[in-house]
Parts: structure tokens; sequence; C-alpha cells
């Protein structure tokens, strides 16, 4: 069983997570807390597995509880949060501090069922996830890292797609390849699995560290050159084609292995659209979104790379494309970027009709 302590000063917010995480065999709710006071003492009490935790809560933010919990008693936290511009800021830095992962509150996007099911899952990989807890590093809050120098002649066509996906630790993961490709990498697509308005401000933050343009993608946006597109929360997105130019669609739609956006999505329409144009990433994440992507990818004649288990945060989503033969080399997070280069630069790419 999964030893969970809910933190959060609204006793309806307590109630529901209470009843609808107990739902699960393998999840036992071991307590609730008003605020991070209680939350200390039951924590000592109860020894829980995971912490779900609230932000705005009364004598002491759920930041400033955060941080003390990593330094003193570090423990696997998922931010329960609401779905505001200024919400989902707080939460990037409650992940800059060490929480593992990030949902929203059941909204007008979100029902409580959805969210649930959600948490369910987030609760299973954080407990099991090979996670440096209390012991990141957060990045500067702005100015852009030194990109790998790229070879002369690197980015040479605007034909590539550089396609990735990530889950469970992703924003890190992502944000540590970023921050090294050089400004002129190929069109890039990009699935992180997060809430709608996170992802926004998840862009937001990497444009300010990346040599690259990040920004959320809109429907019908350009793919080129230098430009990195993250697919908005709550939506799908699909690589497109019209002649020689690239764009994404965003679109609604059914979830994928409960995901929407789902990884899986975007690689089979990268696979589709740009063939052996492409290279295809996946990062650490739970559940196998982006597996059979990735194999239509690499069958289509994409480079595929996934990250190794010892780098991941969580290992299911690489573990599980390896299992389909759908990598092509697997590559620890700290030599991504350079590898990422060194499969842009050799691959021999196909015309693409006008």
């Amino acid at each position: 069983m999964i030893r969970v302590l809910v933190v959060d000063d609204s006793a309806v917010v307590r109630q529901v997570l209470t009843k609808e995480l107990s739902k699960a065999r393998d999840i036992e709710i071991v307590g609730t807390a008003v605020d991070p006071y209680a939350a200390r003492d039951k924590i000592v009490a109860l020894n829980p597995d995971v912490i779900t935790l609230d932000l705005e809560m009364p004598r002491m933010d759920g930041l400033t509880f955060l941080q003390k919990l990593m330094k003193y008693h570090p423990l696997p936290v998922i931010v329960v949060s609401s779905l505001t511009p200024k919400g989902s800021e707080t939460a990037l830095r409650a992940m800059e501090m060490g929480a593992i992962e990030v949902v929203s509150k059941p909204g007008s996007s979100y029902t409580v069922a959805e969210i649930a099911e959600i948490l369910v899952d987030k609760i299973r990989a954080a407990s099991a996830a090979r996670y440096n807890i209390g012991r990141t590093t957060p990045r500067p809050a702005s100015g852009p890292a030194r990109s790998i120098a790229p070879p002369p002649k690197l980015m040479r066509t605007t034909h590539q797609i550089l396609a990735i996906g990530a889950s469970t630790g992703g924003t890190r993961a992502i944000e540590d390849v970023l921050v090294h490709l050089p400004s002129d990498t190929p069109g890039t697509v990009i699935v992180q699995h997060m809430p709608e308005h996170f992802t926004a401000t998840f862009a937001e933050r990497l444009n300010s560290l990346c040599p690259m343009e990040v920004r959320e993608a809109v429907d019908n946006d350009s793919v080129i050159p230098g430009v990195a597109l993250i697919a908005p929360g709550n939506y799908h997105m699909v690589l497109r084609r019209s002649g020689t130019r690239y764009f994404v669609g965003v679109k609604t739609g059914p979830r994928v292995h409960h995901q929407r956006p789902s990884v899986d999505v975007m690689f089979h329409s990268v696979a589709s659209v740009a063939g052996q144009n492409a290279v295809g990433v996946i990062l650490t994440g739970m559940g196998a979104d982006g597996a059979k992507g990735l194999l239509a990818m690499r069958q289509a004649g994409a480079s595929t790379l996934a990250q190794d288990e010892e780098s991941c945060v969580v290992f299911g989503m690489p573990k599980e494309a390896i299992k389909l033969e759908a990598v092509g080399k697997t590559v620890p997070l700290n030599q991504m970027p350079r590898k990422i280069i060194e499969q842009i630069s050799s691959a021999k790419c196909a015309p693409v009709p006008a």
C-alpha cells in the first residue's frame, strides 16, 4: 500500500481527495492536514510515502513548507494547485524546489473523476520514483544557458523535426535538454504531461533560459528552426505538412493512456509526416505513452533516443519503448543534448515535395 497524506486547507478538497483516492486498492490515505504545521506533526507520526500539497494555505504557504520539508524530511510531493496563471507559476517554482509532479484541482476543465484518475497515476509514479529528493539545484530565473557547440553542418535544412515526449520528472529533463541545444536547432515539438495553463508558464520559463525560442503551441503554428513548441495542457498536438511547410494542429479528442496531450498522438503524426527526417526522444515518465508512437517513428526511418534508467525519475515510458524495440540508442540525460545534435547532423534527409 502507498501511504498518502493530504495537505489542504479546504475541508471539501480533503474530503473529496480522501474519498476518491481511497477507491484505488493500492493507496491508503493515512491522514489529512489543514496547514503545514499540522502536516509537520502528522508526517512524523504517520510516516507517509507521498504527500499531496496545496500551495495556498494559512499560517505558512506551501512553498515555504516545501522548502523546509525538502531540507529536513524529504518526501515525494505532488502539488495539487488551482488552474490559474498565478497558481501555475507557483507550482513550477515548487517543482524547482523538489516537488515531483503537479496536478490541477477539479474545475471547469477537469472533473473530480478525471483528477482522481490522474492523481492516482501520479501517486504511483511518485512512490516508485528514482528521485534525488530535496537536492535539486534550481537554475537562475532568467538568462539563456550556454548551448553545446554544433558541428558546422548541423542545422543546414528546414526539413528536419525534433520531437520530445516526457511525463513525471519531465519538466526538469526537458529543461536540461533544451538549454544545451543551439538557437538554430530544427523545428521542435514537445509533449509534457501537464494541466492547461501550466504549460504556458512552463514554456515562458524555458524561453527565458534557452537559446531557442520556446512557446506554447497554438493551432496552425509553423514548425521552423530555432523554435520549440510545447503542446498546451488538455489538448493533443499533431505535426502536419503543407508542401514544404511543417505546422502543428492543436485539437481536443479522447485521452490516450489517460493523457491529453499524449506523446503517442504526437509521435505517430511525426512518423507519418516527417518520416526519416525526424529525431524522436522519449524522456522520464510513468506508463507507456509514447512507446508505440516512437516505434512508428523508428519504422518510418527516424532516429530514436530514450533516456536511460539511472537518470530517469521514473523509467516507465522509456522502458516500454525499449521493450517494443522502438529505441535506437539509450542515453543518460546529461549526454542527451549532444546525442541529439549528433543524430541531427548525421541524418540523411529525404526531400520534402513542394
